[in-house]
């Protein structure tokens, strides 16, 4: 996961997703359970894929 996609676009790790929110908010809004259970699923999503590296964004 990540928060800053310029720095991770130059890492080029095998899998990440980039996330809108401001540093500190990684999964978004506190105490918003059904938003943060969505960035973890796409999260989550992206293990099995071999196309890698792959970037990409979350989608709400």
């Amino acid at each position: 996961m990540t928060l800053l996609r310029e720095i991770t676009e130059k890492v080029h790790p095998p899998r990440a997703l980039s996330v809108p929110w401001p540093l500190g908010f990684p999964l978004g809004a506190p105490d918003d359970a059904p938003l943060q259970r969505k960035v973890l699923l796409q999260l989550l999503a992206l293990l099995p894929r071999e196309d890698v590296p792959v970037l990409e964004e979350f989608v709400p």
